[in-house]
């Protein structure tokens, strides 16, 4: 629960402050590294903030604590209301794409905190990246309240709100550096226990330089992908993971052909095919999975992507490790 609202009927309403705690600031840390992921999360409801009066403004956000405290905190010194919705405690732009942060459940908070006793006004003000999610003509129209979108980002709501209108800067959807860095702590650790797993088999079937790929074609794809996506060639995401693990996997290949030099050449052959196959399948299948966390995807654009490639991934992963399997049976019986 966030450190700054009072514990309260759900009908009634909380209050709130712009002040981010350190108790906040460890919850949002621990969120981006994905511990305890559905306990990051406000109580749905109407809050006051600061000195509202009936003419100040509403905002609507999700009661995903990153989002609520990001909206709260740009709003330092303004009087106002926010609308937490139910979203099951996911961001705005992923809940609009659920269905969470939708026309139904605005609807249903609406009239759960009888907001329209509480302001005299009839408007309220949503984050952009949640238009995908709402029918405004849909919530006029059922509850008298007009839906009016602010920036993108919560910290342009100030200028926002001074001059009546968003410029195209603020409406820009933005994928920079920082915003993309933020997304890797949560992928390297749901890919630790999967990669230590895989590392060790590796190390005991073929050695450490198959432990080591296999670390070096996660990591690609947690952490390089995400920082180098701007300048990856390809489109797709997953062409680009390709591209990313087949440049890592050439020095691995090269490794392993140059660590046999008295093996019959069948084999020394054979023995880079385990990395140019498996590296760059593991790296795109990684990769894919930002897919589902950048603003630049479709939802139709990533199951044709998906189609496409998936099953290239499949296969060429299998072939890797069957390959694998093969250098390992001739290891063991040449003793």
């Amino acid at each position: 629960m966030n450190g700054t609202q009072t514990t309260l009927q759900p009908n009634e309403m909380r209050v709130t402050s712009s002040a981010v705690t350190w108790a906040n600031q460890w919850d949002h840390f621990l969120a981006r590294w994905g511990y305890r992921r559905s306990a990051h999360r406000v109580g749905p409801g109407l809050y006051a903030l600061g000195a509202p009066t009936p003419d100040s403004p509403v905002f609507v956000t999700a009661n995903y604590t990153l989002s609520f405290d990001a909206l709260r905190e740009a709003l330092a010194g303004v009087d106002g209301y926010i609308l937490v919705l139910d979203t099951q405690g996911i961001n705005v732009w992923c809940a609009a794409g659920k269905g969470s942060f939708g026309t139904e459940e605005l609807l249903q908070r609406i009239a759960a905190t009888q907001l329209a006793s509480v302001v005299r006004h009839r408007r309220l003000v949503l984050p952009q990246l949640g238009a995908s999610g709402v029918s405004a003509h849909e919530v006029m129209g059922r509850s008298g309240f007009q839906v009016e979108y602010g920036p993108v980002r919560a910290a342009d709501l100030p200028e926002y709100l001074r001059t009546g209108e968003a410029t195209a800067e603020m409406r820009r959807v933005r994928f920079n550096l920082p915003d993309r860095a933020v997304l890797i702590p949560v992928e390297l650790v749901y890919a630790l226990l999967p990669t230590v797993a895989a590392a060790l088999v590796l190390y005991w079937l073929s050695g450490g330089l198959a432990a080591s790929a296999s670390v070096a074609a996660v990591l690609a794809g947690v952490l390089l992908f995400p920082l180098l996506l701007p300048w990856l060639p390809t489109h797709d995401f997953s062409s680009k993971g390709f591209v990313l693990g087949g440049l890592l996997a050439l020095p691995f290949g090269l490794a392993a052909y140059g660590g046999h030099p008295q093996a019959a050449a069948w084999l020394r052959l054979a023995a880079p095919l385990t990395y140019w196959l498996a590296m760059p399948a593991v790296t795109a299948f990684l990769a894919l999975n930002f897919t589902g966390s950048t603003p630049i995807t479709s939802k139709s654009g990533v199951k044709r992507e998906m189609a496409t490639y998936v099953p290239v991934m499949a296969w060429m992963f299998g072939a890797g490790i069957l390959v694998t399997l093969g250098l390992a049976v001739v290891s063991w019986v040449r003793g």
